[in-house]
């Protein structure tokens, strides 16, 4: 499959441009909703560009980096689209980073400017005070204390005025964001996306029944390149935003009824816990035209039971926050391509290569590699050598991103993922993927979820090691339910032991961190 070459469609507009267009457009319409507050266009718009207005004053604006480490709130989305209508870059921060790591960022990024909630007050005081870099200042979004300027206090007041006129304007190439890899490995990466990448969503989305009349509801955090796949389209449209500040199934399901809510972008273990609270199928759905599903794989099963009892399209992602592989798998459509993650786009160029980089023919398993022709980061933010990592080039000259995990088309041109590289089990020479031991593990009744990691083993040099979360009610024992499952498996693949979790451990954008695992196993020490 061929790609054109980049190019800039004549349709293209920066977000925050059409953002500002809304403003005026239909502004007594709701934008954002959040607990109990909510504004129109009209006041979500000029909030924008009183961010933007007041940003540029401070001379911030091309070349600059601003930091947000908050949780999900109105403020957060005006503060993030204040700052790319200025020109400048947006850093959302993980709310679950530790210090250490969040100092990293800070510096990494060249973050000049911070705005922050309460909640992460004491964290950004012990990071301002050995960070040169926040000569801007420290902006609190909800709280007053010393050291601080107050967020209202900040925006001052007849600012928006002076927007128009400062404002540089934003070419296709310009830095939009610096997001943070989840760190599922090593220290996160800063992956830098231009406003062209983030414009390219917008016709995407369109395809997911996608308008001006959409509501989306959003009970991921915002700092996570999940959501924004379903949040910028949104706000792009002129559509209506309402925010779930904790996730709760109960919480979700009573605020997707009373707000006719379209369209929700979610992680898998937010689906499963959705569909297994008792109260699901009492609540009115009916407005749904899809929910989503990304940032880590989807069991077949939980598939088949959502487009069983979930009105509208389920839509499961497969990609990169990087860009490059992506598939889409309309589950409703196929519902014998369940255990798939769907086709590649028209303008996806999805190859396979084997150890030594090596191209492999179609249908052969391999680690994926993929192009688009917009919508691939620009690279890791100060880290040429890793972003050439990255970098596949095929015979024919072309750059691709490799993903690291390992996959086959089958012939029908379907994606079915077996595991990530680096998690890949060789138990006594074989290649075993863990995605086919938890396949067994959760095909008993009485189990919610498992994850399954290679560990150290005298005889095998690797043994599969199984976590796993039984449903509520359960009762069956550890030893009990690795003997079941072993019964189904073949002889490299058998447990050497399992144990029961009341968790298991994720980031925030639903990936199981196997690493957090195979520390806890060490625990233990080898197996047999």
């Amino acid at each position: 499959m061929s790609v054109a070459p980049a190019t800039v469609p004549e349709d293209f507009r920066p977000i925050p441009d059409l953002v500002v267009a809304h403003a005026s457009g239909q502004g007594g319409k709701v934008a954002v909703k959040c607990g109990g507050a909510s504004v129109t266009w009209r006041q979500f718009g000029g909030r924008v560009e009183r961010v933007a207005a007041r940003l540029a004053a401070l001379g911030v604006g091309k070349g600059s980096k601003v930091g947000l480490l908050a949780a999900n709130s109105i403020a957060y989305l005006e503060i993030m689209m204040g700052v790319v209508r200025a020109g400048a870059c947006i850093v959302p921060l993980s709310t679950m980073a530790s210090a250490s790591a969040l100092e990293g960022m800070i510096a990494d990024s060249g973050v000049r400017l911070l705005f922050a909630d309460a909640p992460h007050r004491e964290v950004v005081d012990r990071l301002a005070a050995g960070a040169a870099v926040l000569d801007r200042g420290i902006v609190a979004i909800d709280f007053e204390a010393d050291g601080w300027t107050g967020y209202e206090a900040w925006l001052g007041a007849g600012a928006a005025e002076a927007a128009p006129a400062a404002l540089p304007a934003i070419a296709p190439g310009d830095p939009f964001n610096i997001f943070y890899s989840s760190g599922t490995t090593g220290l996160p990466k800063g992956i830098v996306h231009s406003h062209l990448a983030r414009w390219a969503m917008v016709p995407r989305f369109r395809s997911f029944d996608y308008s001006g009349e959409s509501t989306l509801l959003v009970a991921t955090p915002i700092y996570s390149n999940l959501t924004i796949g379903g949040l910028f389209p949104t706000l792009a449209m002129g559509g209506t935003v309402v925010i779930l500040p904790k996730f709760d199934t109960g919480a979700f399901l009573a605020l997707a009824e009373a707000e006719r809510v379209t369209h929700a972008m979610l992680v898998p273990i937010q689906i499963q816990r959705l569909l297994a609270d008792p109260s699901f199928d009492r609540f009115d759905l009916s407005a749904f035209r899809a929910v989503f599903s990304g940032g880590a794989p989807l069991h077949a099963e939980t598939k088949r039971a959502c487009i069983a009892r979930w009105p509208g399209r389920l839509i499961e992602l497969y990609g990169l926050t990087e860009g490059g592989a992506s598939c889409v798998l309309d589950a409703r459509a196929f519902p014998d391509k369940l255990h798939t993650v769907g086709r590649p786009g028209a303008v996806v160029d999805l190859r396979f290569i084997d150890e030594e980089g090596r191209e492999v023919p179609r249908g052969e398993t391999g680690e994926i590699v993929g192009r688009t022709p917009i919508g691939m980061m620009e690279g890791y933010h100060n880290k040429p050598d890793l972003t050439e990592v990255l970098r596949w080039r095929s015979a024919d000259g072309h750059l691709f991103y490799r993903t690291g995990d390992i996959g086959r088309l089958d012939a029908d041109g379907f994606l079915t993922l077996f595991d990530r590289k680096k998690d890949m089990i060789i138990s006594g020479g074989v290649n075993v993927f863990a995605v086919d031991v938890e396949a067994a593990l959760r095909a008993h009744a009485d189990v919610f979820d498992a994850a399954v990691v290679g560990v150290p083993s005298a005889r095998w040099g690797e043994s599969p090691y199984g976590f796993v979360v039984l449903r509520p009610g359960a009762t069956v024992a550890a030893d009990a339910l690795a003997e079941w499952a072993n019964a189904r498996l073949g002889p490299p693949q058998r447990l050497c032991g399992l144990r029961l979790l009341d968790e298991l451990p994720r980031n925030a954008a639903g990936k199981v961190l196997k690493r957090a695992l195979k520390e806890e196993f060490s625990i233990g020490g080898t197996a047999a």
